[in-house]
This record gives C-alpha cells, structure tokens and sequence, in this order.
C-alpha cells in the first residue's frame, strides 16, 4: 500500500455533514479519533479486493471441505431424520437402522484415523455434525456428541494401541459406546463414585450401580469408572472397558424423560463383573484424569447440541411468523414478533460463537477449559431462551405436540444439567480465572 499521508482530524471535523469518508475504488479509510492524527493509507482500484477481503477468516467462516461436510448433514438431518422426529420421541428410542446410516456418513467415528475406519475429521468438524443434527433432533445429535466428543476422544487419547485397533473401527462402524461415570451420590459431585474394582488374578472385579448413562440401552461397549483404591480418594478411580453382553453388567431400568427422550438414560448394574487386565483403560489411578479432560471437551459438545436446538427452533419460530395470519397479515409483520425474533437471532450467533471459538481453540491445541466452561454456560440459557419463547410466538399451537416447539422447549432443559450444571461451570470459569489471572482480552 502507499501512504496518502496524515490526515489532520480537526479539518475533518469541520467537513460539511455527509460529506462520504470512504470512497470505494478509491478508498480513504479514515478512523475517527478526536484530536489525533492517525497514518491511512491510500488503495488503488486494483487494490480493492485485498481492502474487501481479509486474510484471515471470521469464526463462522467454513473451509470448503467444512462447509460440504455441515451440508451432507443438513441435507440427511432433513431428508431422514425430520419425517422420523415425532414418532421416535413418542416411541422413546431411535427409528430402526439410524444408528448404522449415521455410521455410513461416517458420523460415529469423525476422528478416527482412516487406516481404522474412520473420517480422519477434525474435532471441529464433530461440533459442526452435533450442530446439524441438533437442529433436527436434539437426540440424534447426543448420540453423535457422546460418541465422539466422549467415547472416540478418550481412545484416541488414551486407550493402548491394542484397544484403538480393536475398538476404533467397531465404532466407525455403528458400535455405540457409552460413558458409565454418574451415580446417584456422584453427579456434580463425580469423585465421591461407590461403584468399585478389585484386582483378580486375571484381571478386575467390578461392583456397583451407575445412573442416569446415556445410549446404555444402545451401547456395545461401556467406558466404565470405578475406584480401584478408595483409602486414595479420587485418586484410586480408575477407568475399565466392558463390553456389552459381558456376565455381570445389566443395563437395567430406562429413564421416562422431560426430552430428548429417544436417546436412552438408563442404570447399568456391575455385579461382580470382571474385566480382563487388557481392558484396564489408561493407567491405574488415572481415570479422574481421563473424566475430566474429556468432560472439558464434551461441554463443547453439548454447547454445540444447545447451539443446533436453538437455531431449530427459530428456524421453525420463523417459519410460523410468516404463515400465521392475525388481524389481516402475518404476525411477522408486527413489531413485537419482530423484536423477538431478532433478539433470538443475536443470542443464537452470539452463542456460535463461542462454540466455534473453543472447537477450533481445541484444534489448535490452545488452552479451552474457561471457554469450554463458558460455552456450556452461556449457551444452554440461549437455547432454554429461545425454545421458550419459540412457544409463545406459536401461541396455543406451541403447546401442544401436533407442532414441533413444545419438542424444543422439553428438550433444551437438559442443557443446563448433564455433563456439568450451570453452577459447576460458574464454579470453573471462576476457577481458572482467579488461578491463572489473565485478561480475557490476552487470551
């Protein structure tokens, strides 16, 4: 670029009203500071592309392979998830054969390498499919969250090289693996586990009750937690492999559910269940280590789930705006409905990004928990916002299940409680602020 030299603010000042300060073609660019002379510089007409166009892309700016890749999701949440919404919610499990066609589109297993099977996706990209699905069907995007954000997540990072190679392809394939973590005297509280592990001659023994698992009753294999030395504390739990069908664990009674209610939330009963030592899953003692890491990234995973849920529901706000007619027009057309939808609109990109910020953060392998934690935080209020208020611009049609917001608004309830409540993730953000005491603004 050439310099077109000072530009002297006070003369600026005195220019007529509405006087242009860009000219495109021969652009000016001028930043208005009082009383001080900033350098600008002067681009030539053959310029202007690199003035129109940064360098660098935006958060929601997708590469060419992200965008075909949210677009062959979409296109499969609408063309076979959509019809089948209802009468999965209604059934409360997923239609026959889903579970497989999400593993044909390479869904249930974005991260795992090609030479297992997999879509050798980013995590990113796992965010975008949660997204799309969510849009749809808040169950299905569990399904593919858990899946990948939890499950593929934890073998890629810490299962041997054994394990990866046997059960990496399993799951690319449609093999759904659920996270055994919560009890019913350890949810926020996860370490204070009871469900515990012995040491056998051949292996380990495992006894003790988990709740509230999701995919449980879907499940071929169970990331299971158990505390292998409780005089340690939260330093004796230690994380197993249990295959599904496996002599003592039962997958017992399936939750009846506010929403989301396809996706299975059952206990699963560990009666001296015992585990071959191939099976110990990372090292003894570490699985407090391995729940939180993963949880970190899974509060991604739901901030994404929330994300979809909510731009569904005012997809679907929209839509009925424009077509329901009072006093002579579309409700569209009056200003209170207008305001909403637009206020719903600004919390919805607000809350994209800061999902796409902590995926790609993770990516780049930068530090995520505060916004991981922040991202769970913010977004699952937008989505319970915007589902709620999705009703009441359907009226008396939002509450009744003949149309899909009463669906939205049960399902976003979640969002506040699973994998972390909205207290717990106040409690990190402070955290690690007041622990690493850096301006968010240097982050």
């Amino acid at each position: 670029m050439k310099s077109c030299g000072v530009i002297d603010f006070p003369a600026l000042a005195a220019m007529p009203l509405g006087l242009e300060v860009v000219e495109f073609g021969r652009a000016l660019v001028a930043l208005a500071v009082l009383e001080v002379s900033v350098e600008v510089f002067c681009l030539s007409s053959s310029q202007t592309e690199i003035q129109s166009k940064s360098e660098s892309r935006s958060l929601t700016e997708l590469s060419e392979d992200e965008r075909l890749f949210q677009s062959s999701v979409r296109r499969f949440a609408a063309e076979v998830i959509a019809p089948q919404v209802r009468a999965m919610d209604e059934a409360q499990q997923f239609a026959p054969g889903l579970i497989v066609q999400l593993a044909e589109l390479g869904l249930m297993g974005i991260e795992v390498p090609e030479e297992l099977g997999g879509a050798r996706g980013s995590f990113f990209e796992a965010i975008l499919a949660v997204e799309a699905l969510s849009a749809v069907d808040a169950s299905v995007g569990l399904v593919v969250d858990i899946q990948n954000t939890l499950c593929v997540n934890s073998f890629v990072r810490w299962g041997t090289e054994a394990q990866r190679r046997q059960w990496l392809p399993k799951l690319a394939a449609g093999m759904v693996c659920s996270y055994a973590l919560s009890e019913a005297g350890s949810g926020s509280d996860a370490f204070a586990m009871e469900t515990r592990a012995v040491k056998t001659g051949a292996g380990y023994r495992l006894n003790g009750r988990k709740l509230w698992i999701s995919n449980a009753r879907e499940a071929g294999v169970f990331l299971v937690f158990a505390n292998l030395n409780p005089g340690a504390g939260y330093k004796g739990i230690t994380a197993f492999l249990v295959e599904a069908g496996t002599a003592g664990l039962t997958v017992g009674r399936k939750e009846d559910k506010l929403g989301i209610r396809a996706s299975s939330t059952c206990e699963v009963l560990l009666e001296d269940c015992e585990v071959a030592a191939g099976n110990l899953f990372g090292e003894e003692g570490k699985g407090y280590k391995i729940a939180i890491e993963v949880l970190n990234e899974g509060r991604i995973g739901i901030g994404a789930q929330m994300l979809g849920l909510a731009q569904g529901a005012w997809n679907h706000a929209a839509q009925y705006a424009q077509q329901r007619k009072q006093f002579g027009k579309a409700i569209a057309e009056f200003q209170a409905v207008q305001f909403a939808l637009a206020e719903m609109a600004t919390e919805i990109e607000a809350a994209r990004l800061m999902v796409y910020n902590a995926a790609r953060r993770k990516d780049a392998g930068l530090p995520f928990v505060t916004e991981a934690a922040m991202t769970k935080y913010f977004v699952s209020q937008v989505a319970e916002r915007v589902a709620s208020q999705c009703v009441e611009i359907f009226g008396g049609n939002g509450y009744v299940r003949d149309y899909p917001a009463e669906k939205y608004f049960r399902d976003a309830k979640i969002g506040k409680i699973y994998e972390g409540t909205s207290n717990m993730q106040l409690m990190t953000i402070a955290k690690q602020l007041l622990t690493h005491p850096v301006s968010l603004q240097e982050r």
